[in-house]
């Protein structure tokens, strides 16, 4: 369907691609990953309007191929009374009203011909779209989404993660040849992820989604197209399985990679010694045997190997504290409601103690941010803040945090650094290196932006930590590396979180908004919630058994041991096989 050969593209202050290439044909539902800021959004502004970029190579789409996009950062006109019907099918009613308006002056006009031309481009417009059954498609892709309570609601009063849901469907719905969503997963509860899924496994066309939702990941697509380092990698399978590649790769160019090593390291000594014998001998044959061994060396350094997929640079995430608290109850929340045009919390009660790690659980618009907030902003008289609690705070409206018209090096002497030094080697470690730090935050990509809050926090020294959301835009790679930040703090965090993995990996216990108010609840028992309405009964015990074989396999490679992780990749391909 769509071909695209050799394209190189730039911005002034950066290159993203080189020479990339791939494909995409009929039918292939693809997830487009990468980590954040390497331009997958770029690519697909490219792919959707490819006359308003200077790239090279070339770029080949049919001309009648019609391509429908559903963005990351899509709003509704607030002022529009539509309902979620007439939304969705908002492209179906059109041309229907145009029919019935035709037939209506056929009734009294003499230019019937005319008539009859216009009806007919209305029944290939409609026809073009499937447009025969229309009402019953909606109500189907609504049920199928568990929305079907939503229909007759104004689109207005939807929240965020219903909207993201509707616009999903009402691309579906337009038939078009080829449909991109970027990030549609953003900020959805386990529910509307879950209706998300079945969406994209009932749709029959071609898909191209930005996505860095391991669940997702695991279980709607069918081809990968993997961005890393200006290169472009393309794999026909299941995620799943294309991890388990990389890790496989990684393990032979590892072995490769130590034997050139050691063969370089032969061939410098060789050097060396060549060079001591010539500078004491003039002999000619002397010179042309180091010259010999040099070319040699050049050979040898430019042939090592070169592993832009595999060898991926993480954040190096890292939460310090100024002091550690004592054992001690560090927020206390007693009788706390919050109310916009209705009801949202109702007498919430739940404390939280110094080394705690808690995830926040409940659906899209149950009050869940606006509790957070009010934590951090420690103004409500139903929120108690130990006196010796040093809080960071990490919002999903990132424009709460960061300032969008400040420079990296501003923003960061805005929140207390002394010297442009002192940032450039904090943030460095958050991936921000060279000229990125003199770019206008504005300038920087949704994950690009939460890495940036992530240093933020770090650089507080907080000993309590309110995360919105905190895996929000994030790639998979910083993702782990979140996770293991949060594993290693000895504070508390309190966390909102629709990303499954991250609450499981890593909290202590979950509290779940439930009839407007808030209940503890075990990680045994909400792991049991989610996997009986999400998986397979057997699920839960292979992905933890796979994770394990994985983490082995890491510490087989960190010592070398190339032949323990030979035996350890035959034992998770068995695991991957129960997935």
């Amino acid at each position: 369907m769509i071909k695209v050969d050799n394209l190189s593209f730039s911005f002034p202050q950066k290159e993203l691609y080189t020479n990339i290439s791939f494909t995409l044909e009929e039918a292939q539902h693809c997830a487009f990953i990468g980590t954040s800021g390497n331009g997958k959004s770029t690519l697909i502004d490219i792919l959707m309007d490819p006359e308003r970029y200077l790239f090279e190579g070339r770029l080949e789409i049919d001309p009648t191929y019609k391509i429908e996009h559903v963005s990351q950062f899509s709003q509704l006109d607030a002022t529009k009374e539509t309902t979620v019907f007439e939304y969705i099918g908002e492209e179906f009613i059109k041309i229907q009203n145009e029919i019935t308006s035709i037939c209506t002056e056929m009734e009294t006009s003499s230019d019937i011909d005319s008539l009859l031309e216009k009806y007919q481009v209305a029944l290939d417009a409609l026809d073009s779209i499937g447009g025969d059954d229309f009402e019953s498609k909606i109500i189907k892709k609504l049920n199928l989404a568990n929305l079907m309570k939503l229909r007759d609601l104004r689109v207005s009063d939807l929240s965020s993660g219903e909207f993201k849901l509707i616009q999903v469907m009402k691309g579906m719905l337009s038939s078009p040849d080829l449909l991109i969503m970027d990030e549609p997963d953003v900020f959805l509860d386990f529910e509307n992820l879950n209706a998300l899924k079945n969406l994209i496994n009932s749709h029959k066309g071609t898909l191209l989604v930005v996505t860095h939702n391991r669940y997702l990941l695991n279980h709607c697509f069918n081809k990968i197209i993997h961005l890393e380092n200006k290169e472009i990698q393309e794999f026909d399978g299941r995620f799943i399985d294309y991890n388990f590649s990389l890790l496989q790769t990684k393990i032979e160019l590892q072995e490769l990679a130590i034997a050139d090593d050691e063969e370089v390291e032969r061939n410098e000594n060789i050097i060396n010694n060549l060079r001591e014998i010539a500078t004491n001998n003039a002999d000619a044959s002397r010179g042309r045997a180091l010259k010999a061994r040099v070319k040699f060396q050049e050979r040898l350094e430019a042939r090592r190997i070169k592993t832009p997929f595999v060898e991926i640079k993480q954040p190096n995430i890292r939460f310090d504290m100024d002091k550690e608290m004592e054992d001690s109850i560090v927020v206390n929340v007693n009788h706390y409601s919050v109310a916009f045009d209705e009801l949202l919390l109702d007498n919430v009660n739940f404390e939280i103690k110094s080394t705690d790690k808690v995830a926040i659980i409940g659906s899209n618009g149950t009050g869940k941010t606006t509790l957070l907030r009010d934590i951090f902003n420690n103004n409500h008289d139903s929120i108690e803040i130990n006196a010796d609690a040093k809080v960071g705070y990490l919002s999903q409206v990132q424009g709460e945090v960061l300032r969008d018209s400040n420079t990296i090096l501003e923003e960061f002497i805005d929140a207390g650094f002394k010297t442009y030094d002192e940032i450039r080697s904090h943030v460095s470690s958050y991936g921000f290196e060279g000229e990125i730090v003199n770019q206008k935050i504005g300038s920087l990509s949704g994950g690009e932006k939460n890495v940036l809050q992530l240093a933020k926090v770090s650089a507080s020294k907080a000993n309590v930590l309110l995360l919105d959301e905190p895996t929000s835009h994030l790639d998979t790679y910083t993702q782990i590396a979140l996770e293991k930040a949060i594993e290693d703090y000895k504070g508390a965090i309190l966390m909102i979180s629709h990303d499954f993995y991250s609450v499981v990996n890593g909290m202590d216990y979950v509290l779940i908004i439930d009839d407007k108010t808030i209940r503890k609840m075990s990680m045994r028992k909400f792991r049991q919630m989610i996997y009986a309405n999400h998986f397979d009964r057997d699920y839960l015990e292979t992905e933890k058994n796979k994770k394990s074989v994985e983490m082995k396999i890491e510490m087989a490679l960190k010592n070398t041991d190339f032949e323990l992780a030979k035996v350890l990749i035959d034992e998770l391909e068995e695991l991957i096989k129960l997935l």
